[in-house]
């Protein structure tokens, strides 16, 4: 292992990878490009029909003490990415230069042979890795104890629910302590506390190493890494360490549009408009705010009760209210009407949240009822200026303070 903290571990140039959408033409296409790489023949860097770029012209570095992440949404060519650097596909253009011992936590399982035991399995992937028996002795113990399945070690793998094979694969990998260690989504499976013991592990682990870390989580994201890669449909649109950049690029490619949304709902929302008493739309922390709705919606349509709720960037609601709406609002002949609820001052952190609004019923004594329309990512508004890092839940306590029919 080189002392060097500069060391790069990881070069990728111009990397690009095409997949055929359907199998027939994937095989034939397949086909013609081993014939042409035997005969030494120059592959086409055009489309064929019914194919499309999984990666695009991808370049980056990770050296020796960087974590690196990779984030975007599913489809977005992270897998694939991932399935280049760690040898599974070979890529269409492009080079790469892996330096080191490599780790990588792609897939459950993967790597793991079902029908041997855990210890076998321990030995047969270190081995992959580069690692000697001698280095593999020395650390089996520590493998074992940091995985949690002493009790489970000789039986067979395929026998192991999905997060004993994520504990005992992130355990070989960590313990042994690879030059380049690369995690993919395989950290959402298992419970907390062994996942707060692979976050403390990795910590330690990328002072000597080179990560990358694909998760849809940005809390864990920005606890991990100091760069970021944010890709849509292959490409980058993001690269570089500036994660708040990244992140909120991330977030905003969430925005959802309203004219998906609005027409096939018994309540129709025309317009909508959130902001302060100065009418801006960037709210300050410690800003009071009002929610308009323009609404209409259909015959026989009855609602009375509406729920509102703020949710964060990771989808966790930080706070929520509902609020009756008068039965001669409900009841115009018209159909349509405008709300306009005032939200107290919610101290809330910096960054983006979702609005979510849902309609109701009421049954009895039921003081909700039955759902009658539902928006639940209706808008996004950003908080500006804030001293807060984050926010608990808790309970809104807003009130209507117009109605107009």
């Amino acid at each position: 292992m080189h002392s060097m903290e500069n060391d790069v571990l990881i070069e990728v140039s111009n990397l690009s990878k095409k997949f055929s959408k359907n199998l027939k033409t994937s095989l034939k296409y397949g086909f013609f490009d081993a014939a042409k790489e035997i005969l030494g023949l120059q592959k086409s860097k055009e489309l064929r029909p019914t194919e499309f770029w999984a990666v695009r012209n991808i370049s980056f570095q990770v050296k020796r003490g960087e974590s690196l992440a990779l984030i975007g949404h599913n489809g977005a060519g992270k897998s694939t990415l991932l399935k280049i650097l760690n040898g599974l596909i070979k890529p269409d253009e492009g080079s790469i230069i892996m330096r080191g011992k490599i780790g990588a936590l792609i897939e459950l399982g993967a790597g793991f042979n079902p029908i041997l035991t855990g210890r076998e399995n321990i030995q047969i992937n270190a081995s992959i890795l580069g690692f000697s028996k001698k280095e593999i002795d020395e650390k089996f113990e520590s493998i074992i104890e940091f995985s949690e399945i002493g009790e489970f070690i000789d039986t067979p793998v395929q026998n192991y629910s999905s997060g004993m094979k994520v504990r005992l694969g992130f355990a070989i990998a960590a313990q042994m302590e690879p030059d380049v260690l690369i995690i993919d989504e395989v950290l959402a499976v298992g419970d907390t506390g062994f996942k707060i013991k692979c976050f403390n592990r990795i910590a330690e682990l990328k002072e000597k190493c080179a990560v990358i870390f694909v998760s849809h989580s940005m809390p864990q994201v920005s606890r991990i890494c100091n760069k970021a890669i944010f890709m849509v449909k292959g490409q980058m649109m993001y690269e570089g360490d500036n994660l708040t950049e990244a992140v909120e690029a991330y977030y905003n490619s969430f925005t959802v549009e309203k004219s998906e949304v609005n027409r096939n709902q018994p309540v129709t929302i025309n317009y909508y408009k959130i902001y302060n008493d100065k009418g801006e739309s960037e709210i300050n922390h410690s800003d009071d705010f009002n929610l308009e709705l323009n609404l209409e919606w259909k015959e026989g349509v009855v609602f009375d009760t509406i729920l509102i709720a703020i949710i964060d960037k990771d989808y966790k609601s930080v706070a929520s209210a509902q609020s009756t709406v008068s039965s001669s609002f409900n009841s115009n002949c018209k159909r349509q009407g405008k709300l306009i609820f005032q939200i107290p001052c919610l101290q809330l952190g910096v960054g983006s949240y979702f609005i979510s609004v849902w309609y109701y019923k009421s049954i009895g004594t039921d003081s909700r009822g039955v759902v009658v329309a539902q928006y639940p990512n209706l808008s996004i508004f950003k908080v500006v200026n804030s001293p807060i890092v984050s926010v608990a839940c808790f309970q809104l306590n807003c009130k209507l303070i117009e109605e107009v029919i």
